[in-house]
């Protein structure tokens, strides 16, 4: 099964793909467009691009677990999406995945710039690792 894992943000949403089978995952991609049509519209043609067959949202919870604002928002979003593409859509806490892809950029040798434009999609990138290091 291929998977797209979507890192929302109000102004970018970072990308990547992977699979259930060999389980390599990659960044590919950061989306420089605020929610709404023209993102399902780009996320679209990615599923299709790439034979998508299942979504994994991060899911912004509070550290303690429970549900914030932002979660509510990202659910209202998936189901938007998954009414426009008709593809599952499953859940992964995103806690701490920020964190984890500022350390791999830590060691890039990037500029501070070059950085940002990664930073969310090796975000998605960890989603999806977790989600399917979970399952």
């Amino acid at each position: 099964m291929n998977y797209l894992a979507v890192d929302l943000g109000d102004k970018r949403t970072g990308l990547a793909v992977g699979d259930d089978v060999i389980q390599i995952v990659q960044p590919i991609v950061v989306l420089e467009v605020p929610i709404g049509k023209q993102l399902i519209e780009e996320l679209q043609s990615i599923i299709a691009e790439h034979g998508i067959d299942c979504i994994v949202m991060g899911l912004p919870l509070n550290m303690d677990g429970s549900e914030s604002n932002r979660s509510k928002l990202t659910q209202s979003f998936a189901d938007e999406l998954q009414r426009a593409t008709n593809i599952p859509i499953k859940f992964q806490d995103e806690r701490l995945t920020s964190a984890a892809a500022e350390e791999h950029l830590k060691q890039s040798g990037k500029t501070h710039k070059q950085k940002k434009k990664m930073r969310d999609a090796l975000a998605a990138a960890e989603i999806l690792k977790d989600f399917l290091h979970s399952n």
